[in-house]
């Protein structure tokens, strides 16, 4: 199951004949490149429609619905027409309303004339790339094709470092690759074959409160829970079992319990242990499994095998994610796998969407903050990641910020959610901002890269668009009730779960990563980070380092995670040879 790839622009020719021959394989026509056969994906096409050709990776969910907008709009098409060129039919005849209308995962590159057309989903549950050398624009879905495109001159690029060392990932358009940029979720791309870019945008999640007395919380909640029983049943797969990833909070739960009752096939749910050592929600897993009698499985991941894995898991990522559930991310794709399945449901989307635990520090800085500058409220939401965005100073070398001096700063990805505009209320702007930067560009990208990576799909129902479009039209104060986060969505499925997994407060999976770094990867950290070629890149000081790895330096330590996004950083680095 390929990447795709594509190439527009007035000297396609040419530039498609050196990706052509880079990948082993022949381009359809004068615009279109070959399909990448090296990473694993769900590639589909080339589609031709009206003159235009496409290929991407493309999977909907509700194609009974656009196959009747598109009878209706008078251009029906088979019924067993492929997800991607239906995508494209939509487009071209209904324009963005007809995307709008599509649900699902998908990233799509049409060639229209000279121009290159890039449309990326809703949320970002797919990733889609773009570059311009030699005269035209390439787009890929694989970060690494571009890498490895003989026409573009590329090189690290030191503001996207910023941005990673401060979110932990990188929350826009930025790749850590100069010259190459993402495609942004929910928006149609065009870049035209004179260099210019024009950019539409096809769903945005807005505010939409009832002006007057609101609807009782229980209309909110009946609601709500017949959009995630839509969202989950539109998401299971035909004839065939289905996995889904358990930690045992409500979010994935609740995606178990509905699973459950509306699959006609086997579920099988999957679990992580980290040993009996720490704590751990397995109890809450379990019960859930029990009570609703899933195929439950527990993962046993240890120090061992996270230090012999790190390194190849962080290569399957386009972009670097600083969290080190990834290589058990990656396990649990291989035990589904496995056991013979294509699809596994997660609970992601619940804190973004529904209100996680950021808020809350976010909202007590906003009762004391006595400076109403936006930009202080935007510097407040990145300290309040607690990465390395304060101890930049400390951690870059003089040579590296002394670069970075004129460039942007990171605030500028969350500054535009963080003031009125489609949200008035703050809640909604910290959700909005969660939704638009961490859900598309770290939780969705971490989920699809490393489940596609064993030839899963990963689909995550409390990232549909009815779902979220519902939490943004909901009162803030039916999602952060008092104390209590998420209280719609916990009200919306309470019948389904114990009382206890309900009402029990997030406490999240306990990870290991201090014992990890002064464990197994011990001497691998001391390698990477203190070894000839970082010291040569010149990006951090060795000094910062070594007092991070003895657990020096500040009076609450924290170094553990920072040192774990050091070393991200550094396996991905040598990974794309920079």
């Amino acid at each position: 199951m390929p990447r795709c790839c594509a190439l527009a622009g007035p000297d396609a020719d040419r530039a498609r004949a050196h990706l052509a021959a880079l990948t082993g394989g022949t381009a359809p026509n004068g615009a279109l490149a070959a399909l990448l056969p090296a990473e694993p994906g769900f590639a589909t096409g080339p589609f031709t429609v009206d003159g235009r050709t496409a290929v991407g990776e493309v999977t909907l969910h509700n194609r009974p619905q656009l196959l009747a907008a598109l009878a209706t709009a008078g251009s029906p098409v088979p019924a067993d027409l492929p997800d991607g060129e239906l995508l494209l039919r939509l487009w071209l005849r209904l324009g963005t309303d007809g995307l709008r209308q599509a649900d699902g995962m998908f990233a799509l590159a049409v060639v229209d004339g000279a121009d290159l057309v890039l449309i990326r989903d809703h949320v970002g549950a797919r990733t889609l790339f773009h570059a311009r050398a030699d005269g035209c624009w390439a787009a890929s879905t694989s970060l690494r094709a571009l890498r490895h495109w003989p026409a573009l001159g590329t090189g690290l690029d030191l503001a996207a470092v910023r941005s990673f060392l401060t979110f932990a990932y990188l929350p826009g358009e930025e790749t850590l690759l100069r010259g190459v940029h993402e495609a942004l979720p929910g928006r149609v791309l065009r870049l035209a074959a004179d260099g210019s870019t024009q950019q539409e945008p096809f769903w945005e999640p807005a505010e939409r409160l009832p002006e007057g007395e609101a609807p009782p919380a229980e209309e909110y909640a009946r609601e709500l829970r017949a959009l995630l029983e839509g969202a989950t049943a539109r998401r299971l797969p035909a004839g065939g079992p289905v996995g889904v990833l358990l930690s045992g909070g409500v979010d994935s739960s609740l995606v178990t319990a509905l699973a459950a009752r509306l699959h006609d096939h086997p579920v099988h749910t999957y679990s992580i242990s980290f040993g009996d050592r720490l704590p751990n929600e397995l109890g809450y897993s379990g019960l859930v499994a029990d009570h609703c009698g899933t195929r439950h499985r527990i993962l046993t991941v240890s120090g061992e095998e996270v230090a012999a894995r790190l390194a190849d898991t962080v290569a399957l990522l386009d972009s670097p994610v600083g969290d080190p559930l990834t290589v058990p991310n990656l396990m649990l794709a291989e035990a589904v796998a496995a056991d013979g399945i294509t699809v596994s449901l997660n609970g992601e989307g619940g804190d973004p969407v529904y209100g996680g635990p950021k808020n809350l520090p976010m909202l007590v800085h906003e009762m004391h903050r006595d400076n109403p500058a936006p930009e202080v409220r935007a510097e407040a939401y990145l300290r309040s990641y607690r990465k390395c965005y304060e101890d930049l100073p400390l951690l870059l070398t003089g040579e590296a910020l002394r670069a970075l001096a004129d460039e942007p700063q990171p605030r500028r990805f969350v500054a535009p959610y963080l003031s009125p505009g489609p949200m008035h209320s703050l809640l909604n702007q910290l959700l909005h901002c969660n939704l638009r930067t961490k859900g598309a560009h770290h939780i969705l990208t971490k989920v699809e890269r490393l489940t596609a990576s064993r030839g899963v799909q990963g689909r995550s129902p409390l990232f549909d668009r009815q779902v979220v479009d519902h939490a943004f039209a909901t009162p803030p104060t039916l999602k952060l009730r008092g104390t209590v986060e998420k209280w719609i969505l916990k009200e919306a499925v309470r019948d389904l779960l114990p009382g206890a997994v309900v009402d029990r407060p997030k406490s999240g999976m306990r990870v290991p990563v201090q014992q990890w770094l002064h464990g197994p990867l011990r001497d691998l950290s001391a390698e990477l980070l203190l070894g000839r070629t970082a010291r040569e890149r010149g990006l951090v000081r060795p000094d910062t380092v070594r007092t991070w790895m003895r657990r020096e330096g500040t009076l609450l330590p924290r170094q553990g995670g920072k040192l774990w996004l050091v070393l991200t950083l550094e396996l991905w680095l040598r990974a794309y040879d920079l």
